[in-house]
């Protein structure tokens, strides 16, 4: 929480383009670039997940440019289409034949016209000739033939609605599904509104089982790609019925699936000024009644198979002169429900859609009807604008939160994550439950927020960012400014108390070193060696806090807290030791005079913060505490040791075993201090040493006890051991010198050092 009300202003300028898009949403009815966006996503999402399979239950006879050069140009005669007919539903014995197809005038390409042209001219009162008519008269009614081989078969013809200023009424309209009383006044509304016809001439339209209307309708607010195909038209001119006429493909659907009764599926109006909504269709009755979703104007989005054509995989096409030719043989199309179309380019029943530029008309009828055979469907439910302002506001506020709270790579993982979640979702529940549900305004949403919330971070947080690194970056280990970097509001110069670790360190030898070398040379050398200290120190998380002379000072647990500041301190001044060692086995191999190290560490209470004067100030730390590291460094070679560390850094770092040194009284300090140097780690400790180290505690236990004799053959133990420790040979000193003194009650064991 305090996270959170530390980065509100981050947060809140993050949630303005969440509001200002729910804003847009809600009010405003139209919306160019979202619907667009909507549209190009959901075309996207169609082709992504189109089932890519063949419907075997429906097959296309088309009339393809092999055809049309082996029979001829259309329109064929009905001669040849009755041919076609007889040979699909009696020889295949097709279950339903639909044509997508209109045939408003007669057959001209039938002799019977031009023979009762000569019945009626100068030869009409011939009685021969006009029984010689009559007799021939039926074989040359390519219409009545068509008719014919029509009777007593499942088959639909197509029939188109117009809209127009004159309106065109040709041929018979059939009777309307709905009557024009089935829905609630208000014409346009609820489907697609017509005034003008064109259908199939009377023999024709009544020999058929039913017709269905072929127009594609596509919305003045698209882009021009069929997405949905009206099942229901309202047609209301001055000829015909007026009423709702059905479209080919549900009219096909009807016939193959035995359903009679269509019936509206109302959703109640909102207010009473607001007209009911057609949800759905419902097909049939009873148990078995089929509910078909509704767009607008009782449209039904199109669920795709494929991207359509012979050569798309979801229906079988077959070229119509392989029917007329009777190449195909019997029964193979058994049960099948055959529709007739086209796709030769200059018949001009190609249609643009989302899964196909070129996408045959026939097959959009056959799309529709595998739908409705199957049960699948996708549709916009009512409660899409619900979804759409939940998920812009949970969407919103874990963006806002996440993207303000987290760094800059955790917070691209969290945009990815939950771009990834909402994608995953709106396709899912497409895939699953066929829903359409609006995602755009969610995604440009969610890169405003980016933009908005990096914009924030890069024009001001990373001002404070820079300013912080100009402050801390020339003595903070970089990968600590880069930490600081992520909360720059939590670091500040501002002085504090806090317990940290300090480190000073200084060079043995280096003024006999200095008299033999130049001072270009000494100051490369010295380059040299501060460089590999302060790595060292950067590395282990330490801060520099100055250079003197041959003198360096660091402090760990500042300005990052870490809990670990003592042991990180002990490994530096280990690793430190040692590489000034080695830097001494170089000068020995090239002559020149060795340098050591003495370090000293202590733990404890510090101020720490921007010090100094107005001329000059600097990032460092103050204290007793500070003073006692740097007394314990001028120790280290009195007991002939590169580390010494206080008590209190000692008992910091219980994973090292150490060796007490002493109890020392340092100048302006009369506290003893109980001073140690690391000797090993203690999953390192051999069973010698720690024999050693036990032999050792016995030694100082006698030595403060003022038991000189009876702890020195302890002590020639060791000597015997490591004859040239300076630590052991400086305590047989002291116990020889004691020896020679009388006891001394008042004596505490601790030893003064009066200089620094």
């Amino acid at each position: 929480m305090s996270a959170v009300l530390r980065h509100w202003p981050r947060i809140l300028i993050t949630l303005l383009p969440v509001v200002l898009m729910l804003v847009h949403v809600g009010g405003t009815p139209r919306r160019p670039v979202l619907d667009g966006l909507d549209l190009f996503i959901a075309d996207w999402r169609l082709r992504l997940t189109l089932p890519g399979r063949l419907d075997p239950r429906i097959v296309i006879v088309d009339i393809d440019d092999a055809s049309l050069q082996a029979v001829g140009q259309w329109p064929w005669g009905r001669d040849k289409l009755a041919t076609l007919t007889t040979e699909l539903m009696v020889r295949q014995k097709a279950a339903v034949l639909g044509f997508d197809m209109v045939f408003p005038e007669a057959d001209r390409s039938s002799g019977l016209a031009t023979l009762r042209e000569l019945a009626q001219g100068p030869l009409s009162d011939n009685a021969a000739l006009q029984s010689q008519l009559d007799k021939l008269a039926p074989t040359l009614d390519h219409d009545g033939a068509f008719a014919r081989a029509m009777q007593g078969h499942r088959v639909a013809l197509g029939f188109y609605l117009t809209q127009g200023d004159m309106p065109l009424m040709r041929g018979l309209l059939p009777k309307p599904v709905l009557p024009a009383t089935a829905l609630p006044a208000g014409l346009g509304i609820y489907a697609t509104n017509w005034d003008g016809y064109g259908s199939n001439i009377a023999p024709l339209a009544k020999a058929a089982k039913s017709a269905g209307f072929i127009n594609a309708v596509i919305s003045s607010r698209s882009d021009g790609l069929l997405r949905a195909a009206p099942l229901l038209g309202y047609y209301g001119g001055t000829h015909g019925e007026n009423g709702y006429y059905e479209s080919l493909g549900l009219a096909v659907y009807r016939l193959a699936a035995g359903v009679d009764s269509i019936v509206p599926v109302l959703v109640p109006p909102s207010n009473a000024s607001t007209p009911p909504v057609v949800q759905a269709l419902q097909l049939g009755q009873g148990a078995n009644a089929l509910r078909v979703p509704m767009s607008s104007r009782t449209s039904m989005l199109v669920p795709f198979l494929g991207p359509g054509g012979p050569l798309g995989g979801s229906f079988l096409y077959i070229s119509a002169q392989e029917i007329l030719s009777g190449e195909l043989p019997p029964g193979e199309l058994q049960g099948k429900i055959v529709l007739v179309g086209t796709t030769a380019p200059g018949l001009q029943d190609l249609r643009a859609t989302p899964v196909g530029a070129t996408f045959p008309g026939v097959e959009v009828h056959a799309n529709v009807i595998s739908a409705l055979l199957d049960k699948r469907f996708i549709a916009l439910p009512d409660y899409a604008p619900g979804y759409e302002f939940a998920m812009l506001v949970l969407v919103g506020l874990v963006l806002a939160v996440g993207l303000s709270l987290m760094p800059v790579a955790q917070g691209g993982l969290l945009f990815l994550a939950v771009l990834g979640a909402v994608v995953g979702l709106n396709t899912w529940l497409f895939k699953i439950h066929g829903l359409v549900l609006p995602m755009a305004s969610t995604l440009v949403t969610m890169v405003l927020a980016l933009v908005t919330n990096m914009g924030w971070g890069y024009f001001v947080e990373a001002r404070k960012r820079r300013s912080l690194a100009e402050l801390f970056g020339t003595y903070v280990p970089p990968q600590l400014v880069e930490k600081m970097m992520e909360q720059p509001e939590r670091y500040s110069m501002r002085a504090e108390s806090k317990e940290l670790t300090a480190l000073f360190c200084d060079m043995r030898g280096f003024t006999r070193l200095s008299e033999n070398l130049a001072p270009v040379e000494l100051q490369a050398f010295l380059n040299r060696i501060f460089s590999r200290l302060s790595e060292i120190i950067s590395r282990h998380g330490g801060t520099v806090d100055k250079y003197m002379g041959d003198s360096v000072m660091a402090f760990w647990g500042a300005p990052v807290d870490n809990p670990l500041h003592a042991t990180l301190a002990v490994r530096a001044a280990i690793e430190m030791a040692k590489a000034v060692e080695e830097l001494s086995a170089d000068n020995r191999a090239t002559g020149l005079p060795e340098v050591s190290v003495g370090i000293g560490l202590n733990t404890g209470l510090m101020s720490v913060g921007d010090m100094g004067s107005a001329v000059r100030r600097s990032y460092t730390v103050i204290g007793d505490a500070v003073n006692l590291a740097a007394r314990l460094e001028s120790l280290s070679g009195a007991y002939g040791v590169s580390v010494v560390a206080s008590e209190s850094t000692a008992r910091a770092v219980p994973n090292y075993a150490w060796q007490e040194l002493d109890r020392v009284r340092v100048k302006g300090r009369s506290k003893a201090v109980t001073v140690f140097t690391p000797v090993a780690l203690r999953m390192e400790l051999t069973q010698d040493l720690a024999q050693s180290l036990a032999t050792w505690a016995q030694v100082l236990a006698g030595y403060r006890a003022q038991q000189p004799a009876q702890v020195q053959p302890l002590l020639d133990t060791l000597l015997a051991e490591d004859a040239k420790k300076v630590l052991y040979r400086l305590y047989a000193e002291r116990l020889a010198s004691m020896a020679s003194r009388p006891f001394d009650p008042e004596w505490d064991g601790a030893t003064r050092f009066e200089s620094k």
